[in-house]
């Protein structure tokens, strides 16, 4: 699995610096060189960074911000736009206009060639696409920035997609997500207002959605545990996977013939009854949420097709959420909490759900969360919008400086995206009412005696390893103290900005001290009259005065783009 711990912060040796050039170029293209100078990046790439044109163009410039990030983003290429797809869930991390546009990120790239197909399959399966497949179109179906899709039938006359992967796309994002852990480290060091966010941790969790992305090994897993949980549901369809013809590189899936849940005309004209496949779309995903704690992260139209007979089917499962009991007994909680307006629980509930790396004034969290709830106070249930609501509430917390765990902003985004989809479908689906079912579930779930007999056991099983465990913990902790190897660590916070002044001035006495000696050293030689000379003024010292002069200005002119003289 890829890491930024694994594969370490970026070295002195910059070993992907042409990569690197290579992103800040774009990120100047498009106007953003007052981030890159916020970060301090030409202090770590100083080499070929003065050489970088910073002056966007003029059509570039006068689009939004927003616009010309996320064209940077697509620009850059596939770890890119899958970070931008994955951060379109943050909303409070991310602003509104941001999300919008990040969510446009267009995942269509230029095909690669057959010939590269031909040998991804010699090296994954020895065999070529024809040897294995009756038929097999080399002309692919579409194609995106992880792998693309090819058209193909099994010898019994089955049809089916393969998923072929890009050629070294792993060694492309492994090389990406180093520099993103570098640039999400600086982001911490010089950015205050992002430090609660914890940059790093986000590009981590995102290092490990997208390996799961790139090894299709992990999708058809997914899809047989997607399968299980349904399995006699009707109303649902999962498309068959064939493991005899997939790998690691390579996925073969059922060809499904459907459509898409954004064509609303042509559904109409198919005689669809649109009120129930919402209906239905919305209780599978919520029996996926709140039953299973296993669900689809992505339900967006082009990811739900919709068969004959009003029946739903989902696609493309790299992207999974998991929520644990626990994690779902909470959300369960805080979303009854908010519909029966409960201000004295709700606090408690968002705690117990959230991060908080700084201590929390529970007194303004409550304030604010009760101001929130007013909002919906007096309006009847069908009129209140889950996701209206849940953005509210990521808002709120972001201010407070306290963040849900990874896996609830998935789930968060997966039921605003299924009550979107829903909602185009019926205008009068009613997300929240649907959902109390499910709710009132895993509430009366809790109270069972089988359940709590379950908890008591766990419980008492937990002190026993304590107890015993603990006697060998004191021991090791008083050898520890006795042999002197205890070791108590120190973490320095508000030194980063004092750091890099005082490195910035070394920096500047130790240019201005070479500068210095140049001079000197230059009139000595002048007023030695060593030859070669010009006009009887010797050579080298003119040199020296030239290259003094150009060393001179440009200390100016660091000192001046920089604001401080």
């Amino acid at each position: 699995m890829l890491s930024i711990k694994k594969l370490g912060a970026i070295s002195r040796t910059y070993r992907h610096l042409n990569r690197y050039q290579r992103i800040l170029r774009v990120f100047f293209k498009y106007g953003f060189d007052d981030i890159v100078e916020m970060l301090h990046i030409d202090q770590y790439l100083e080499t070929g960074l003065q050489m970088i044109n910073r002056k966007p163009r003029e059509q570039i410039d006068k689009l939004s911000r927003p616009v010309r990030l996320r064209m940077a983003l697509e620009e850059l290429g596939p770890t890119f736009i899958k970070l931008g797809q994955v951060l379109s869930t943050r909303s409070d991390f991310i602003s509104p206009e941001y999300l919008n546009e990040f969510s446009k990120l267009q995942d269509e790239v230029p095909a690669f060639s057959y010939e590269e197909v031909e040998k991804i399959f010699l090296a994954e399966t020895e065999q070529k696409p024809e040897q294995l497949f009756l038929e097999f179109n080399r002309k692919p179906l579409a194609a995106a920035s992880i792998g693309q899709v090819h058209k193909g039938v099994l010898e019994d006359g089955s049809k089916v997609v393969i998923k072929v992967q890009r050629p070294d796309i792993e060694k492309i994002i492994a090389v990406d997500l180093e520099i993103l852990g570098h640039i999400a480290s600086l982001m911490e060091m010089y950015l205050e207002e992002l430090q609660g966010h914890r940059p790093t941790a986000i590009v981590d969790e995102f290092a490990r959605t997208i390996s799961n992305e790139i090894d299709y090994t992990v999708e058809i897993a997914n899809i047989e545990r997607f399968a299980r949980q349904f399995e006699g549901n009707s109303e649902i369809y999962v498309p068959k996977v064939y493991r005899d013809f997939s790998c690691e590189r390579i996925l073969t899936m059922e060809n499904i013939q459907g459509v898409k849940a954004s064509d609303i005309e042509l559904l109409r004209k198919q005689g669809v009854d649109l009120s129930l496949v919402a209906e239905r779309g919305a209780n599978l995903v919520m029996e996926q949420i709140f039953v299973h704690g296993f669900f689809h992260a992505d339900p967006h139209p082009g990811n739900i097709f919709i068969l004959p007979d009003n029946i739903i089917c989902f696609l493309d499962f790299g992207m999974m959420g998991r929520l644990s009991r626990q994690n779902r007994e909470d959300f369960t909680d805080l979303l009854l909490y908010i519909v029966g307006r409960n201000e004295r629980k709700i606090t408690d509930s968002v705690l117990k759900l959230t991060d908080q790396y700084e201590e929390v004034d529970r007194d303004a969290l409550s304030r604010d969360l009760s101001e929130m709830l007013d909002h919906y106070l007096y309006l009847p249930l069908k009129e209140l919008e889950a996701g209206k609501i849940l953005q509210d509430l990521l808002e709120l917390v972001s201010r407070h400086k306290i963040f849900f765990k990874p896996n609830l902003y998935l789930m968060m985004k997966a039921l605003t995206t299924v009550e979107g989809v829903g909602l185009g479908l019926d205008p009068n689906l009613e997300l929240i009412k649907l959902a109390e079912p499910f709710m009132k579930k895993v509430k009366s779930d809790r109270i069972r005696l089988n359940r709590i007999v379950e908890e008591a056991g766990l419980t008492t099983s937990d002190y026993i390893d304590l107890f015993r465990d603990l006697p060998e913990e004191l021991r090791s902790i008083l050898s520890q103290l006795r042999q002197g190897r205890m070791k108590l660590e120190f973490e320095h916070r508000g030194l980063s900005d004092l750091r890099a002044v005082l490195d910035q001035v070394s920096n500047r006495i130790s240019f201005a001290i070479v500068l210095a000696s140049l001079i000197i050293g230059s009139s000595l030689i002048i007023l030695s009259g060593i030859p070669p000379k010009w006009q009887d003024i010797p050579i080298i010292g003119l040199i020296g005065f030239l290259l003094a002069g150009v060393m001179g200005f440009w200390l100016l002119l660091s000192i001046l783009r920089h604001g401080r003289m």
